[in-house]
């Protein structure tokens, strides 16, 4: 049995375990540009970190403006339901602060995954770092 856990804090608290696990996914596996990954919106971001079996494995942000973005999960933990899992902290986190809908531009393959957690795309497709995205939302019930 994998035990996962989702931790939530600020860039200070969790910025070291995300931070490596982003440059792993984004610009090692994904080339994005680090001048593009390293856009200096973290500070005023939540952050999620998940742990497998207490090792970081995945990450993601939640922006003052209720987008969630830098999800990203080790290829070692993909496809156990941390992706899911850092997602709905995120929006749990969105709903606790009042917003009424959460945002992202998500790679175009993994549309479907966003799209099982009740994100409806919107709008064309877009390059972002040279990968094609759509933007999606999610309205949440207050």
């Amino acid at each position: 049995m994998k035990d996962i856990e989702i931790r939530e804090g600020d860039w200070t608290t969790l910025g070291e375990a995300a931070s490596e696990i982003r440059r792993v996914v984004f610009i090692e596996e994904q080339s994005v540009p680090i001048e593009e990954e390293w856009d200096g919106l973290d500070p005023a971001c939540r952050h999620f970190l998940a742990l497998l079996n207490g090792v970081p494995i995945g990450t993601a942000r939640l922006l003052p403006d209720a987008h969630i973005g830098r999800v990203a999960v080790l290829q070692e933990g993909r496809g156990l339901g941390i992706g899911a899992s850092l997602m709905q902290a995120a929006i749990d986190t969105a709903r606790r602060l009042g917003h009424e809908r959460v945002e992202l531009a998500a790679q175009t393959h993994a549309l479907a995954f966003y799209e099982r957690l009740g994100f409806m795309a919107c709008g064309g497709e877009f390059l972002d770092a040279g990968i094609p995205h759509r933007n999606m939302h999610l309205r949440l019930s207050q």
